[in-house]
C-alpha cells in the first residue's frame, strides 16, 4: 500500500458536498435565523394556562408549536450537518454547541403542553377534536399522550427535565469530539512498509483490503488509541447511563428498558426475543468463520480478517454509477420514487460524498422537514460504498415521504422503524445484482458485503444490546462499574460469538463498546437487528411478487409516526412481536453462508 493523506475539505469538489447553501446562503444567515428563533421562544408562555381555553384556542397553539418546531429544527439540522462534515471547522463547532442549547431551551419552553393538554382530560380533548377539524390530526398524539399519562409530571418538573436536556447531551458531544477530533492514531504498517494514515473514516477500508499486515496494524492501532483513554471514554458512557437512569427514575419507570421501550409503546418481549434468538443461532457464525479462514488460507482467523476480501480485485464502483445500481434496484417501487432519487443524488446534492479531515466516521441521513433529506458518507468507490448509499437513501426516502405526507407532529418516524427502510434498500439492491450480474466474482463481492452487513446488524449490534441491559442493570442496582469491568462484559460476549473458529484479544476486542455512539442513545441498538428483520421480511414480499407488497411498503414510508411502530408494520407485512422476522432472517443469513462456501470452494 501506498501513502495516502486526507484532503482537506476545502479540497473536496462542491458538486459532491451537501447542498448547504438550500437550507441557509451563508453562516450568517443562519445566525440571524438563531437569533430570532430564541427571542421568540418567550412568547410561548404567553399561551401558558390558555390552552384549555377552548378548541379553537388550543388549535391555534398548536399550529405556533408547530410552525417553532420545524423552524428550531432546521437551525439545529443546518449547525449539526456543518459540525459533522468537518469536526475541526471551529466556526461550526460553535453553531454546533449554540444549537444544542437551543434544543435545552425550546423543550423547556414548551414543556407545558403535555401537563396541560393532561388537566383538559381525555374526554374533553376527543370532544374537541371531533368538533375543530385542525384537532383531527392530533388524535393519535392526544390518545398515545394519556397513555403515557402516569410517566408525564407536573409542568415544572417537565420544564426541568426539558432544561436538562442541553447539559446531558455533553456527554454524546464529548465521545465525538475526542474519538472524531482528538484521538491520536498511529498509521497502519503495510507489507511493503509503507504507512497508512488510520483514523475514523480510513479504518473501513484498510480493514478491507488484501493486505493482512496493513489491517492488523490498522486494527490494533485504532483499538490501543482507544485504550489509551479507555478510563476517560468509560467514566463518559458511564456518566450516560447515570443519565438514563436518573431520567427513568424521574418519569417513575421501573427499569431503564422498559423506560426506553415505553415511548414507542414497545414491549420487552420484542427486545428480548432478538436476544434469545441471537444466541440460539450464534452456531452459524461459527460456521462463517470457518469457511472464512480457510477461504483466506490463514490458520487462525483475527478480528481483522473479518472484512477482508475473499476475491482478487474488487471492483470499481463510482459514485455515479452506484447511483444507477441502486435506482435499477429499486425500479419496483415506480418511477416516480427512483426520480427522486437519481436527483437527490446527482443534482440537488443530497449527499456528502467523499472523506476529509475532520470528516464524522460512519455514514447517516439527516435532515429536517423543509430541508432535503441529506445524507454524510465517506465513498471508496467499492462494492462497500454502493450499499451504503443505497442504505442511506433508504433512510432518505423515508424522511422525504413522511415529511411530504405527514404533519409536524408526526414527521420523526421512530427509531424503531428508521432501520426498516434502510435494510430494505440494501436488501433489494443485492438481489437485482444477484440476478442481473454474471461475474461470479462481483456475486462473492456482494455476498462479503451482505456478510458484512449482517455481521454488523446480526452480530454487533445483539451483542452491544447485551452489553447495554448488563451495564444499565450493575448501574440500577447501585453496582460498581469501570473500564476494566466493561471491557470484560464486552470480550466475554464476544467469545461466545467467536467461539473456537477466531482469535480473541481480550483488551482491543473487549474496548469495541468505546467506538460505538450509538450507546449514547438509550437502548438504539437492538433496533438494527429488529429494522434488518422487517427489512427482509417486506424485500421478500416484493421479489416474490405479493400482490400490494409496493403499494403497503410506500403507505409504510408514509406514515411517519401517526400509529404506533409495531401497528404500521403490521399493516406494511410484517408482525415483530412474535420471533418470526428475526428467525427469517437468520435463514437469509445461514442462506447466505451456503452460498459463499459454495462460491469459493
Amino acid at each position: 500500500m501506498t501513502e495516502t493523506s486526507l484532503p482537506t475539505r476545502d479540497e473536496i469538489a462542491p458538486e459532491y458536498t451537501w447542498n448547504a447553501p438550500s437550507v441557509f446562503s451563508s453562516p450568517k444567515d443562519w445566525e440571524s435565523e438563531f437569533d430570532d428563533v430564541a427571542k421568540s421562544l418567550p412568547s410561548l408562555k404567553e399561551l401558558q394556562g390558555h390552552l384549555s381555553d377552548g378548541p379553537s384556542t388550543l388549535a391555534d397553539a398548536l399550529d405556533v408549536f408547530d410552525q417553532l418546531a420545524r423552524r428550531v429544527g432546521i437551525v439545529i439540522f443546518y449547525a449539526g450537518m456543518s459540525h459533522y462534515v468537518d469536526t475541526t471547522d471551529q466556526g461550526a463547532v460553535e453553531r454546533f454547541s449554540k444549537a444544542q442549547g437551543l434544543y435545552g431551551q425550546t423543550l423547556a419552553a414548551m414543556a407545558f403542553l403535555d401537563p396541560e393538554l393532561l388537566s383538559i382530560g381525555e374526554e374533553t380533548l376527543s370532544d374537541w377534536v371531533q368538533s375543530e377539524p385542525r384537532l383531527a390530526i392530533y388524535e393519535h398524539y392526544i390518545s398515545n399522550l394519556f397513555r403515557k399519562q402516569a410517566h408525564v409530571r407536573s409542568a415544572e418538573v417537565e420544564e426541568l427535565l426539558g432544561m436538562l436536556k442541553d447539559p446531558f447531551l455533553g456527554t454524546t458531544a464529548t465521545a465525538r469530539m475526542l474519538t472524531d477530533s482528538d484521538l491520536f492514531f498511529e498509521p497502519a504498517t503495510a507489507q511493503d512498509g509503507s504507512h497508512v494514515p488510520v483514523s475514523p473514516v480510513t479504518l473501513e477500508k484498510i480493514l478491507a483490503c488484501p493486505d493482512r499486515e496493513a489491517r492488523r496494524t490498522a486494527w490494533e492501532n485504532y483499538a490501543d488509541a482507544h485504550l489509551t483513554f479507555k478510563n476517560t471514554l468509560a467514566s463518559n458512557l458511564i456518566t450516560s447511563i447515570k443519565q438514563n437512569v436518573f431520567e427513568m427514575r424521574a418519569r417513575r419507570h421501573t427499569s431503564t428498558l422498559e423506560a426506553a421501550l415505553f415511548n414507542e409503546n414497545i414491549p420487552a418481549d420484542v427486545f428480548h426475543n432478538l436476544i434469545d434468538t441471537f444466541r440460539k443461532n450464534i452456531p452459524t457464525w461459527h460456521r462463517y468463520w470457518a469457511i472464512r479462514r480457510k477461504a483466506l488460507g490463514v490458520d487462525t482467523l483475527h478480528t481483522y480478517d473479518i472484512w477482508a476480501p475473499l476475491t482478487g480485485e474488487r471492483s470499481r464502483i463510482t459514485y455515479e454509477r452506484a447511483v444507477e445500481l441502486v435506482c435499477d434496484g429499486l425500479s419496483p417501487l415506480g418511477e416516480d420514487y427512483v426520480a427522486v432519487m437519481r436527483n437527490g443524488c446527482l443534482f440537488d446534492r443530497w449527499v456528502d460524498v467523499f472523506p476529509n479531515q475532520g470528516k464524522s466516521a460512519g455514514a447517516f441521513s439527516y435532515g429536517a422537514p423543509g430541508t432535503y433529506p441529506f445524507i454524510m458518507m465517506s465513498c471508496n468507490n467499492d462494492i462497500y460504498s454502493l450499499s451504503t448509499l443505497a442504505h442511506e437513501l433508504g433512510h432518505s426516502m423515508h424522511s422525504y415521504l413522511t415529511w411530504k405526507h405527514q404533519p409536524t407532529v408526526y414527521c420523526q418516524y421512530s427509531l424503531f422503524l428508521a432501520e426498516v427502510a434502510s435494510n430494505f434498500h440494501q436488501a433489494m439492491v443485492r438481489a437485482h445484482l444477484l440476478e442481473r450480474e454474471d461475474d461470479p466474482n462481483l456475486h462473492v463481492q456482494v455476498i462479503e458485503e451482505a456478510m458484512d452487513n449482517l455481521h454488523r446488524y446480526f452480530f454487533i449490534m445483539p451483542m452491544l444490546a447485551r452489553f447495554e441491559l448488563e451495564t444499565h442493570q450493575r448501574i440500577e442496582r447501585g453496582e460498581g462499574l469501570n473500564a476494566e469491568a466493561m471491557i470484560e462484559i464486552m470480550a466475554d460476549l464476544i467469545s461466545e460469538g467467536y467461539g473456537s473458529e477466531m482469535h480473541l484479544d481480550r483488551q482491543r476486542d473487549g474496548i469495541m463498546w468505546a467506538t460505538f455512539s450509538h450507546l449514547f442513545r438509550d437502548y438504539y441498538v437492538y433496533q438494527y437487528a429488529t429494522g434488518i428483520s422487517g427489512a427482509h421480511a417486506l424485500a421478500n414480499r416484493i421479489l416474490v411478487g405479493e400482490v400490494n407488497a409496493a403499494s403497503d411498503y410506500l403507505d409504510f414510508l408514509k406514515t411517519g409516526s401517526s400509529d404506533y411502530p409495531l401497528e404500521i408494520l403490521k399493516r406494511a407485512g410484517v408482525d415483530l412481536t412474535t420471533p418470526q422476522a428475526v428467525e427469517e432472517t437468520f435463514d437469509v443469513l445461514a442462506k447466505m453462508v451456503d452460498k459463499l462456501e459454495k462460491l469459493v470452494g
